[in-house]
């Protein structure tokens, strides 16, 4: 099954949802030629890399075959540079088009374009918080992709609580910093596709506060400026239920030279900034398989020829496509998808405005929602393949299993949900939920003007925003314990009623249109309002029923 990219709804959501400004067809002369590449070069390479892995042999890593080659293309089209500022070498293109890139190369393989998600994260660090020396140093490189990034925070005994961390950063008499210790799980932290890995790393001077207030954070490059190895070495990789090409590597810092980013003691703020960009991307990243898992279910479903229909339409065996249960399974898959892809273009396009406070709200939505979602939406694929599914030769096996990381790294869904009940939502005693309930307000009063489907929509949007609301007011009366225990059931209402209201704000443009693919964007947000907006419902009855 071939990829191709969902051109005509990225640029709908460039235009409409993120409300870019920038030149339509300068934006799909780009994204057209990205998805002509992914398709022909990365796409082909989805299967195979998973079948062959990457490996490890005496602390080198090889990907597999064709990724080389088709990183070196990647290179020198200067896919990496997309959203990256022109004074870095990059194109300066919005973070709209950022993200619509980034859906493309995800969805055509998602080992291969883990590299490249984990390179603009370091980009993105160094940008802000690094001095003009490094960024001289190292962004030019990192923006052509020539260098790639990674990020070391995990240790066997510290995941998500860096209190725990104990790798070591001791001072030098030449500024340098020597880094000793043990990373773990760190994405493309040893390869053979760019010239150089520049780490970013997590460590403690040995003065440094107890907790995570004694972090700091270091550049910590593979290859050093005079051509020596770096004294970092990957022990090994491991074995994954997916994402197989994509090297995952323990590694020994074993007295490197490091290089202090920023202030000491200011690390996990700095990384904090990586991490906030790389949750993005990984929300993308469930858009992506998504889009993947649904482009194979819908071309197995026309090519499977299987049962009588039950409407008599047919003497004999049809196209599954034709069976209702497989059409809803379809519409299902289609509608979170392009549900969650609105989301992340809205909430891209709110970076792109500058209105950090909603944009930092919805970072957890795109991230937790998009990412439980992409688990639906692959297991209904597997579902629709029947049998084949469940068999790796038809590929549908594979989205399912690259698709369970996703609510997992960068911060599992509880951890989003935390982010977004003690920081998003409390701190600032709702005020920007608030505010987002109100928007939405805006959206069903304009709906109410529209047609009768516009105004079947506003009713279940309507109805959603209550329940957010309604959840929102128990939170800031909740017992901390109460709380937390509700935070998930919050963000999975959150992700739905944001995603439904983009599908709902498609409509006021779809129906001042006239075109097939305006009729099936309204089809598509009338479906997701009636089919799964309503859930917001059964998760305002979770949130509020505690443990």
């Amino acid at each position: 099954m071939t990829y191709e990219a969902p051109l005509n709804d990225l640029l709908f959501n460039i235009a409409f949802i993120a409300n870019n400004g920038a030149d339509h067809e300068i934006i799909a002369a780009v994204l057209g030629e990205l998805g002509r590449f992914c398709a022909e070069e990365i796409a082909p390479l989805n299967a195979s890399g998973d079948r062959e892995g990457s490996h490890c042999d005496d602390g080198q890593v090889t990907t597999p075959e064709g990724f080389r080659a088709a990183y070196a293309k990647f290179v020198n089209m200067g896919w990496q540079g997309l959203p990256h500022p022109e004074e870095f070498g990059g194109q300066g293109l919005p973070r709209s088009v950022g993200a619509a890139a980034g859906e493309i190369l995800n969805a055509a393989n998602m080992s291969f374009a883990l590299c490249p998600l984990l390179t603009d994260g370091a980009i993105e660090a160094l940008r802000h918080f690094g001095s003009d020396e490094m960024k001289a140093t190292y962004l030019p490189h990192l923006v052509a992709g020539r260098w790639s990034g990674t990020m070391n925070l995990t240790e066997p005994q510290a995941g998500s609580d860096l209190a725990l961390l104990r790798t070591r950063a001791e001072g030098q008499a030449d500024g340098t910093f020597r880094i000793t210790g043990t990373k773990i799980f760190i994405t493309y932290g040893e390869h053979d596709l760019a010239e150089n890995i520049i780490h970013l790393v997590l460590a403690r001077t040995p003065d440094a506060p107890k907790g995570i207030k004694g972090i700091s954070l270091f550049v910590v490059p593979k290859i050093l400026q005079d051509g020596r190895r770096n004294a970092v070495r990957c022990q090994s990789i491991e074995h994954k239920l997916g994402v197989r090409a994509s090297p995952t590597c323990v590694l020994e810092f074993e007295g490197a030279t490091g290089f202090l980013i920023g202030n000491e003691n200011a690390g996990l703020e700095y990384m904090f900034t990586m991490m906030n960009a790389a949750r993005f991307a990984v929300g993308v990243q469930g858009v992506a398989i998504c889009e993947r898992a649904y482009q194979q279910a819908l071309a197995y479903a026309n090519s499977r020829v299987q049962g009588r229909p039950v409407d008599g339409s047919a003497v004999g065996a049809v196209a599954i496509i034709n069976h209702p249960d497989v059409r809803r399974m379809l519409m299902h898959m289609r509608a979170l998808t392009e549900a969650c892809r609105s989301m992340a273009a809205y909430t891209a396009g709110l970076h792109d405005q500058g209105d950090t406070a909603l944009a930092e709200f919805l970072v957890p939505l795109v991230k937790g929602f998009c990412t439980e979602v992409a688990v639906q939406v692959t297991s209904l694929g597997v579902q629709i393949h029947g049998g084949m599914g469940f068999i790796e030769e038809t590929g549908a096996a594979q989205h399912y299993r690259d698709a369970r990381i996703l609510p997992i790294y960068e911060g599992t869904t509880a951890i989003q949900a935390n982010d977004l009940l003690a920081r998003k939502t409390l701190r600032d005693k709702g005020v920007t939920a608030t505010r987002l309930a109100d928007m939405i307000a805006e959206t069903v009063a304009a709906l109410r003007q529209g047609s009768p489907t516009a105004q079947e929509i506003a009713d279940r949007l309507a109805a959603a925003r209550e329940d957010f609301q309604a959840v929102v007011a128990r939170l800031h009366n909740a017992a901390p314990n109460e709380a937390y225990a509700a935070a998930v059931p919050y963000l999975m209402l959150a992700g739905n009623l944001v995603a439904g209201w983009q599908m709902a704000r498609a409509v006021l443009v779809a129906e001042a249109a006239s075109s097939d693919f305006m009729t099936a964007k309204i089809a598509t947000a009338w479906f997701y309002t009636h089919h799964i907006l309503p859930e917001t419902g059964l998760q305002r009855i979770r949130a509020a029923s505690g443990l």
